[in-house]
């Protein structure tokens, strides 16, 4: 038997002596609460207790691939505003930081993010550490620039013949990046 009814976050919805906290929950000194909005599913056979949601939180784990653009570039370190993830139409909740330190951005050698990223790239990475604190990679080869624009000019940048980095149509500027394979083919 199913039971079922709408629930909200920290409201006490079992104990942990009948039902186990499932999706949508959490278990505290025994007792199970709702960790989201949703309706209560009170699931005697498999004796779990489960909140589903209309609307899930989009929460990242370990492995998952999220866009961002890159926020400070700095010798050994970039950090990106992460703004979504890959398969989910949902955006983020609040402000979310993510770092790419300079040995997880590409598969070849790199002592200077700068010869790989740069202020306003848009990239694609995929999260490697959940805490203390974000932490993504670029290192896969459709992983990185996705989309990126002139620093001079503010022109969208093209590959560049070579196609070890990025050329600016409009000033002539050329600049290395660790480009994703499928750069400038990413629609948003």
């Amino acid at each position: 038997m199913t039971d079922s009814n709408l629930v909200f976050p920290g409201q006490e919805v079992a104990s942990e002596e009948e039902y186990l906290a499932a999706e949508g929950t959490f278990a505290e000194d025994g007792v199970v609460y709702a960790s989201q909005v949703g309706e209560l599913v009170l699931d005697d056979d498999n004796c779990v207790a489960k909140v589903i949601s209309p609307n899930p939180p989009n929460v990242l784990a370990v492995g998952d691939i999220v866009y961002g653009v890159i926020s400070d570039v700095r010798n050994t370190m970039a950090t990106a505003d992460i703004a979504g993830k890959e398969g989910v139409e949902r955006t983020l909740g609040g402000d979310t930081y993510a770092t790419l330190h300079v040995s997880k951005i590409s598969q070849g050698y790199t002592d200077n993010v700068e010869n790989e990223l740069r202020k306003g790239d848009y990239i694609r990475g995929k999260v490697t550490v959940i805490k203390p604190a974000l932490q993504i990679t670029t290192k896969d080869d459709h992983l990185g620039v996705i989309k990126s624009y002139c620093s001079k000019c503010k022109t969208e940048m093209v590959i560049s013949k070579k196609g070890d980095g990025l050329f600016c149509p409009e000033c002539r500027y050329a600049t290395p990046r660790k480009l994703a394979d499928d750069y400038g083919n990413v629609k948003f």
